[in-house]
């Protein structure tokens, strides 16, 4: 049964029982059963009239309540009509300001979020197979070729280096995907800690140097690192080295010098962390594309890669609540700018 129908039965049954009663009494009360005959008839045909008002009633409550509720019905009708095909489609109401539009509103803004998650879905599956297609590809190749025939000891031992390169971007990508996965979980899923950032900008460090040769990463801290209290936040560990990793990197990986200059700065409140390269910088188009996964600017040809970092970086700086900025000159040099709030 539809709503109007059982908002209209509800109250109008209900006001006519309570009126039939009330008549009842009253009709008992001022015309008792002795005498008044005549009176007692035109209390009968008043309460026909009663019941003929009320019926009449029920049938305008009926029509008005259809009225009311037509924008709902409305509503249905549209809905029905969006499928996982059509998300682009929104709900239309004629007043936007009252309970129904704020209704509809609220509908259209759920439909924006699932629209947006199924292009993120649909891009993040096509440039992961993207990605993952062509070192698999050279994998495959390198080695149905060295099985043509026999080779040298030299010959299979490059076969085993291209392999092995390939497996590592491979590992590499899969590790990307991983850690934005993580990043990607709501802050309840993760645990947090009260977490120094000077000692995980060590290990980040060491990490970049340790795997990346020839790579050079400069630290700077402030004189005011030395109380306990000026580095620390709230945050996940491996989470944040994870970030830090992939700014010295990228810095490292597009500076002339492959060298990362890392700098701490301090004030009452917040911690400033500056990453910074005198590499080939990034252009302004580059800049607003950035952030977004697997996404390859005009650099791409400088340096190998697979657009995961930055979104990375930008997932994990805002899960900590913080701020990452871009200032950049072409042929100059960038710089990072990660902001947290200490505690």
């Amino acid at each position: 049964m539809k709503i109007r129908t059982k908002l209209t039965i509800k109250y109008l049954t209900a006001t006519l029982l309570l009126g039939i009663v009330v008549f009842i009494v009253l009709e008992e009360l001022l015309f008792p059963r002795e005498g008044f005959d005549m009176l007692r008839i035109l209390s009968i045909k008043l309460l026909i009239i009663w019941v003929i008002s009320f019926a009449i009633l029920f049938i305008i409550g009926y029509f008005m309540a259809r009225n009311a509720l037509s924008p709902v019905s409305r509503i249905v009708k549209q809905v029905e009509k969006i499928t996982a095909s059509s998300l682009s489609q929104r709900v239309e109401t004629d007043n936007p300001k009252d309970e129904i539009g704020e209704l509809a509103a609220t509908f259209n803004d759920t439909l924006d979020r699932l629209e947006e998650s199924f292009d993120s879905q649909k891009m993040f599956v096509s440039n992961v197979s993207h990605e993952l297609r062509t070192p698999l590809a050279a994998l495959i190749a390198e080695l149905e070729l060295s099985l043509r025939k026999e080779r040298s000891n030299e010959d299979y031992k490059q076969v085993v280096e291209n392999a092995l390169d390939d497996a590592r971007k491979i590992e590499k990508l899969s590790n990307g995907l991983m850690d934005l996965a993580k990043a990607n979980y709501h802050t309840d899923q993760i645990k947090m800690a009260i977490v120094r950032l000077d000692e995980i900008l060590l290990d980040a460090s060491a990490m970049v140097m340790q795997a990346n040769n020839g790579h050079s990463v400069n630290l700077i801290f402030d004189e005011n690192s030395n109380d306990d209290r000026t580095a620390t936040i709230l945050g996940n560990e491996y989470l944040l080295r994870t970030a830090f990793v992939n700014l010295m990197e990228n810095n490292c990986k597009f500076s002339q010098n492959n060298t990362s200059t890392v700098q701490i700065l301090f004030s009452n409140d917040t911690i400033s962390i500056r990453f910074t390269d005198t590499g080939i910088g990034i252009s302004s188009e580059d800049i607003e594309q950035i952030f977004k996964p697997f996404y390859r600017g005009k650099n791409r040809h400088f340096s190998t890669g697979n657009g995961i970092g930055m979104a990375l970086v930008e997932r994990i700086v805002k899960l900590h609540n913080g701020l990452i900025l871009i200032d950049s000159r072409e042929g100059k040099g960038t710089v990072f700018t990660v902001t947290f709030s200490l505690i």
